[in-house]
């Protein structure tokens, strides 16, 4: 008899309480300074990174092998036969290709990798939906062939206070900078499903117009059919619940849910101002 676990990384941004229900195994990304080194979202907050940023501008690290391994290992002695593992994007982390080669050492176990393209609630969206179809008993080969679907009803969007962190850290994919930042363009960003990496959705001037765009694309996506919607926040708590409470009133919304904070180690990269918005849409 199959028994299923379902993997992911500190990204995901799930809250604790969905992570107990579906039983989440969660490998932790590190935040390294120069003189210390935190397991995101174990021994670090948010809030501590944007606090720090002044003084240092940390680096990131996808979650050791070491941890990897123990995972495994872990799963193995508690009898579990297969695995789906959903990862941040490919295009943002080695994460992907790292934990491949960790499952390939683990053969008793039957390992689903899947690049989610997306960061944050978008990849934890996808996480949740599995967690429920293995709570409800399906087989592992008809979980997979449904993952693909589940993603591509994923719509997330995001606006950062400064593209100065994205630049930094080297995740500004095809968002334009420089000249952006001297007209004081704001960009609405996406995630190409392609090749996992930021690009530039849609830009307005300023700051206000930016949230009030996303607002309209939102509503746009919402009119089409029923959705959930999630959102979350860097440092961002005013604008992001301002733009939450307004968005759940539409008719089509089924469920909402405010996520809070995004992972510290996803703070590092985009710095202090973000409002980030998923939508996912409902089955016909």
């Amino acid at each position: 008899m199959e028994k299923i676990a379902l993997l992911t990384d500190s990204t995901c941004d799930l809250p604790d309480d969905i992570i107990k229900e579906y039983n989440i195994n969660v490998m932790h990304y590190r935040i390294i300074y120069k003189d210390r080194e935190y397991k995101d979202r174990i021994n670090i907050t948010p809030e501590y990174v944007y606090e720090n940023l002044d003084k240092e501008i940390p680096t990131s690290s996808m979650p050791a092998v070491d941890e990897m391994e123990n995972t495994f290992n872990s799963l193995e002695d508690q009898g579990y036969t297969h695995a789906i593992v959903v990862t941040l994007s490919s295009g943002l982390t080695g994460f992907y290709n790292g934990v491949k080669l960790v499952a390939e050492n683990h053969p008793k176990i039957s390992t689903y990798i899947f690049d989610s393209k997306s960061i944050s609630i978008g990849e934890g969206i996808i996480v949740m939906e599995c967690g429920k179809l293995i709570k409800r008993g399906m087989a592992f080969r008809d979980i997979v062939k449904k993952i693909p679907d589940i993603k591509s009803r994923v719509n997330l969007f995001f606006i950062v206070g400064t593209l100065e962190y994205l630049k930094k850290g080297g995740r500004i994919g095809k968002v334009a900078g420089t000249i952006g930042e001297l007209l004081n363009i704001k960009p609405i960003v996406a995630i190409d499903n392609d090749d996992g990496k930021y690009y530039t959705y849609d830009k307005v001037r300023g700051r206000k117009k930016s949230l009030s765009r996303m607002i309209e694309i939102a509503n746009k996506i919402f009119d089409q059919k029923k959705c959930q919607l999630y959102m979350v926040h860097g440092y961002c708590l005013e604008d992001t619940k301002k733009m939450f409470d307004e968005l759940k009133r539409h008719k089509n919304v089924t469920i909402s849910k405010f996520c809070g904070s995004i992972s510290p180690v996803a703070g590092v990269h985009s710095g202090p101002g973000l409002v980030g918005l998923v939508i996912f849409e409902e089955n016909d």
